[in-house]
């Protein structure tokens, strides 16, 4: 005869509900990265397409006429590179925040972050717009603008040192970049190129970091109910 608790573990068990397949796709790492770099990178695109249309309108770039030979109105290079920049800020700062203990939790919610790219379009607004009585006070105007944006979406020491890094690196490719003829700048006053670029640069760093936690979080939590549920 076969007992109760034998009949018990012949007994199959109830197939667990299904968590769809957006959850079943946002629970692999691998794939969660993959989809928010292509986020980040879109991002990244789209800015860079409007922040050098103000840029141009305020004659501020200038591209040699070979470059103009391609199919949009501008080197063909720059939106991409300011995507995949975009895509690996983005994916860089959640990674460390992971590395330091946990996520970034000051002021996590994509209405701040949406603010912070509205702050920091604005930034490049000034520096576009906005006619200062000589490059120095437009430098230090941009400076404590990109600061405060970081005091008031960041306020972490990773996100500050990752920002000034990153920022003097874009900084000297720049710099690269317009001494080999690429492209240029009207009245440069620092080395090639204007002396209020990295604050540009750091308020973007700043920016993407933000996007790219905020879209990390997505993956945090569902990690976090799934180590519950088990």
């Amino acid at each position: 005869m076969v007992d109760a608790t034998t009949t018990k573990a012949l007994r199959p068990k109830p197939a667990s509900p299904s968590r769809g397949p957006y959850v079943a796709v946002i629970t692999d790492h691998t794939a969660n990265v993959v989809i928010r770099g292509f986020v980040l990178f879109s991002i990244g695109v789209f800015l860079a397409l409007v922040l050098n249309l103000l840029q141009v309108q305020r004659n501020v770039t200038l591209f040699p006429p070979d470059v103009f030979a391609s199919i949009f109105s501008s080197a063909w290079w720059v939106p991409p590179c300011c995507g995949t920049a975009s895509a690996a800020i983005g994916l860089l700062y959640p990674c460390m925040d992971r590395h330091l203990g946990g996520p970034h939790q000051f002021k996590r919610e994509w209405s701040s972050v949406m603010r912070c790219v509205a702050v920091f379009v604005g930034i490049n607004h000034a520096s576009a717009k906005v006619d200062f009585a000589n490059n120095v006070q437009l430098s230090l105007t941009l400076a404590a603008l990109s600061i405060g944006l970081w005091w008031t979406f960041d306020r972490s020491r990773c996100g500050f040192g990752l920002g000034v890094g990153i920022a003097l690196l874009a900084t000297l490719t720049t710099q690269l970049l317009v001494y080999n003829g690429l492209f240029q700048y009207t009245s440069p006053d620092f080395l090639y190129i204007r002396s209020w670029l990295p604050c540009i640069f750091f308020a973007g760093v700043i920016t993407m970091g933000n996007i790219g936690r905020q879209l990390a979080m997505y993956e945090y939590k569902v990690f976090q109910e799934k180590m519950h549920e088990d």
